[in-house]
């Protein structure tokens, strides 16, 4: 009979061993999934599974490998439940109306979330570790993911990412070596059809892109137009998660988001990083006089300025990167 004690043992040895690679087993579940809340559920089904049996692991030095084996095979599980993810420009044509109001949400589709650097970020004494893990992240590449087949995607991402040898890949979606290179040769054509042109993104500590994400943030919290027209690209996007609408176009980005701004004051804006970009944590004046929390916007920088704006209007996004739901 087992004591208590030695379950109790068996417990610590397992969170003790297991706990190191959280934050590496979330980052690989978002990028299956392009979820947060879902990379969560994800992670914690993982651990769940991993202490059920953990007694049974007799190689414990093939820890990582079997934690990210059951962590692929929990989300391809997920995936089997629902479609794809998407940000609004991989739905349809750009809008040509700066004009518009954005419409209600569109509650049907499935759209990416943004995720805090700071739960997925790597080891912060290691910065080629930490290029790494923002590069894999990058919410661009996150959407071009979503294009592929979903043991395809889990294939890419499990040998371009993470560096597992293909037998090892194999193994761990019990398939063959073989099955494992021909879905990885046709992953990666694939995401080369589907990948936007790869931009020269800056780490969200350049001197540059704080320059860009100031001038962003200050162009709505002092509805100062000019700022937000001069950290703009020619070429500039703006998405609009949950409204569905995207913009192509300093031309056509600037007249919707001057209407948007308002007047000085309607805006209040608190600096983040996300997805190993820039970010702003946005609220907006309520009828209390307070600023209430808006959602997140996540910039794609360059040195010429700012290439894409990805609005993800959900106020729960703000408390989940560690802001308060209210601010004076």
């Amino acid at each position: 009979m087992i004591g208590k004690a030695e379950v109790g043992a068996k417990d610590d040895e397992f969170a003790r061993e297991a706990e190191p690679y959280r934050r590496g087993l979330l980052a690989h579940c978002y990028r299956v999934l392009g979820s947060w809340d879902e990379a969560e559920d994800a992670l914690q089904e993982t651990y769940l599974r991993a202490w059920r049996a953990y007694a049974r692991l007799e190689q414990k030095d093939l820890l990582r490998n079997w934690l990210y084996r059951i962590a692929t095979n929990t989300c391809l599980s997920t995936l089997d439940r629902r479609g794809r993810r998407a940000v609004p420009s991989g739905l349809g044509a750009p809008s040509t109306n700066p004009a518009i109001d954005p419409p209600a949400p569109d509650r049907d589709a499935s759209w990416i979330q943004p995720i805090a650097d700071g739960v997925v970020a790597g080891s912060h004494n290691d910065p080629a570790e930490i290029v790494t893990s923002r590069d894999s992240v990058r919410l661009a590449l996150i959407a071009s993911l979503q294009h592929l087949p979903a043991r395809q995607r889990a294939v890419l991402i499990l040998r371009d990412v993470l560096a597992f040898p293909a037998s090892e890949v194999a193994t761990m979606l019990n398939t063959s070596t073989v099955a494992v290179k021909s879905a990885l040769q046709r992953a990666r054509a694939r995401l080369a059809e589907v990948a936007p042109v790869k931009e020269e993104l800056l780490e969200p500590d350049d001197p540059r892109a704080r320059e860009l994400l100031a001038q962003y943030m200050a162009g709505f919290s002092n509805a100062d137009t000019q700022a937000l027209e001069k950290a703009l690209r020619t070429d500039a996007a703006l998405e609009m998660v949950p409204s569905g609408i995207w913009f192509a176009g300093k031309a056509t980005c600037m007249p919707f988001l001057s209407r948007a701004v308002g007047v000085r004051g309607t805006w209040k804006m608190l600096p983040t990083t996300a997805n190993g970009q820039p970010a702003a944590a946005a609220y907006l004046l309520g009828d209390d006089g307070r600023h209430h929390a808006y959602g997140i916007g996540v910039l794609a920088t360059t040195a010429t300025g700012i290439a894409r704006i990805f609005a993800f209007g959900e106020a729960a996004l703000v408390e989940r990167f560690g802001f308060p739901a209210v601010i004076s």
